[in-house]
């Protein structure tokens, strides 16, 4: 750990630019990474399992797995820090786990009392209950999570939720078109990176890569901001409900 705050300090490294040394090879640096924040890998486990975790829990196991795996596939272009990035693959391998483990003893349960029978009407009804119960508790919390990352990155716009609700186009096809120019926007790298590095909408060229007006482009520059951020980053939920309007 000391190596690795040395190193930065020494070379002011950011924690995206030490990852970046990383993904190139440099194993001492993953290494000396994955230690210093062994704490924040602790906590945001906690978090999920609402109660303390030690280092020799199956869960904090998962959790340094889930935080090289955030490090390996970690792209500053998802629009997210690193930790933010890293607290939703860790947040997922651990409900992932907890799953598993949940059907598992219903498993074992199930076998020492019917070990000759199929289960009772009732005891399946119970399982299938309890289990949906905790998906959507689990659901609900991500969800809510996520609307605060959200939150934070639209504040780096000077936007915030009430804009998006006020600017939002009234019309579902208005919708669908906006969508699909925020789109556009983000699979062409060139303004995606705009976007992302000038915090605005990059207008004039954007008007050329799309068939809707520069007037409907100014019109909707908030909605389309907002978007692209979600389309940019690991919005999980938020990608859903954008799938579902564009199937509507």
């Amino acid at each position: 750990m000391l190596g690795l705050l040395f190193m930065a300090k020494k070379k002011k490294l950011t924690l995206e630019e030490t990852v970046a040394l990383i993904q190139q090879g440099n194993s001492s640096l993953l290494n000396e990474l994955i230690d210093a924040y062994k704490p924040f890998i602790a906590k945001t486990v906690s978090s999920v399992c609402k109660r303390y975790i030690y280092e020799t829990d199956d869960e904090f196991s998962i959790g340094l797995i889930a935080f090289h795996e955030a490090i390996e596939k970690y792209s500053p272009e998802r629009g997210s820090s690193l930790l933010s990035f890293a607290e939703v693959i860790i947040k997922r391998r651990i409900i992932d786990y907890i799953r598993k483990q949940t059907k598992n003893q219903h498993l074992s349960m199930d076998l020492m009392n019917h070990p000759n029978e199929e289960d009772s009407p009732g005891d399946v009804i119970v399982n299938e209950l309890s289990l949906e119960d905790y998906h959507k508790k689990n659901d609900e919390q991500l969800r809510k999570e996520e609307i605060i990352r959200f939150q934070g990155l639209l504040v780096d716009f000077d936007l915030n939720l009430s804009d998006l609700l006020e600017n939002s186009p009234k019309h579902a096809d208005a919708r669908k078109n906006a969508i699909l120019v925020a789109k556009t926007l983000v699979e062409d790298q060139e303004l995606k990176w705009l976007l992302l590095e000038k915090k605005r909408l990059p207008i004039k060229q954007l008007e050329k890569k799309v068939s809707v007006s520069r007037k409907t482009i100014e019109r909707n520059r908030k909605y389309i901001i907002a978007i692209a951020l979600i389309l940019s980053g690991d919005f999980i939920y938020m990608k859903d409900y954008l799938k579902g309007v564009l199937e509507t």
